[in-house]
């Protein structure tokens, strides 16, 4: 077994099986999750016991079918795995490249809303290095992207690690404008991101239950804002909790590229649409990223 920095030029995997369980936060479905250890080249790999005639879902950005509030990933028959973006951000910053992910439910677990259940789980389990060469995606031009007054890129950098920097306003006090840097070198995930929840509006609350989301959200697993105020009784964990949350999702949504990726990404009111639509202009523009093993570099 391997810690991830004596591991980083190569693919890693954990050492053994974990087991989590908890609710949905948009469908307030209970689900049990078994993560595996997975061969190689084999990638992030979801699968639904539960359903009949299970078919394998892969992390990637081209099996994306829902935005809304969390990232949404289907296959061809149709079957999904909601909300994945924490569990895959714990991935990431973990530098954990294969697993084989049995969900029994229609939801990743929320846990706490924020990644920190899935890296100490992780943690625990122990990170394993494999035989193959990880490759990273490599940026080699500006790619971006923009919705109105929302955008995100992805420029090159001479940091093997992906670096981003996010900034986000919001009219509430509670929050208003917060930007945070942060550079993925190892352990940096964990100690700077991997604490951040999710958060949300009181006022929000019953039109997201009437188009059937939020049902199993509550101050155990999101920061509640309601008239400016924290909700929560135990306050933030940091003051930029906020903007923090918002990297964590990049992290999730950009690990759908399907291998890390070695470049900066700059975002302002980033979210998960916007993130999608940035890792696929990314490969719609081939000339503009290349695929690198990191070994000169790492």
């Amino acid at each position: 077994m391997s810690t991830v920095s004596e591991a980083v030029q190569f693919q890693q995997t954990l050492a053994k099986p974990v087991r989590l369980s908890g609710v949905g936060v948009h469908s307030g479905i209970a689900a049990d999750m078994v993560l595996s250890p997975a061969p190689a080249d084999t990638g992030i790999v979801f699968l639904r016991p539960d359903l009949p005639n299970a078919q394998p879902i892969a992390a990637r950005a081209d099996q994306v079918t829902e935005l809304t509030l969390g990232t949404t990933l289907s296959n061809k028959a149709g079957q999904t795995v909601a909300t994945v973006e924490h569990f895959l951000a714990a991935c990431s910053g973990l530098g954990i490249d294969n697993l084989h992910v049995a969900l029994h439910g229609p939801e990743v677990p929320i846990m706490d809303g924020s990644s920190k259940v899935f890296v100490d789980a992780m943690r625990e389990a122990g990170v394993a290095a494999q035989d193959s060469p990880r490759r990273r995606i490599k940026v080699l031009q500006p790619i971006e992207v923009s919705n109105g007054e929302k955008r995100a890129r992805l420029v090159p950098s001479e940091d093997p690690w992906l670096t981003l920097d996010a900034v986000i306003e919001f009219e509430s006090k509670a929050i208003g404008r917060q930007s945070a840097c942060v550079t993925l070198t190892p352990g940096a995930f964990a100690d700077e991101i991997g604490y951040a929840r999710t958060f949300g509006f009181a006022h929000e609350v019953e039109a997201l239950q009437k188009m059937g989301l939020a049902r199993g959200g509550s101050l155990d697993n999101a920061i509640v804002i309601e008239d400016n105020q924290i909700a929560n009784p135990e306050g933030l964990r940091v003051e930029d909790e906020f903007v923090r949350h918002k990297i964590l999702d990049a992290i999730g949504d950009l690990m759908l590229a399907g291998a890390p990726i070695a470049g900066r990404y700059e975002a302002y009111l980033p979210g998960h649409a916007l993130n999608n639509q940035l890792v696929r202009a990314l490969f719609d523009h081939p000339e503009a990223w290349c695929w690198d093993d990191g070994r000169e570099s790492a």
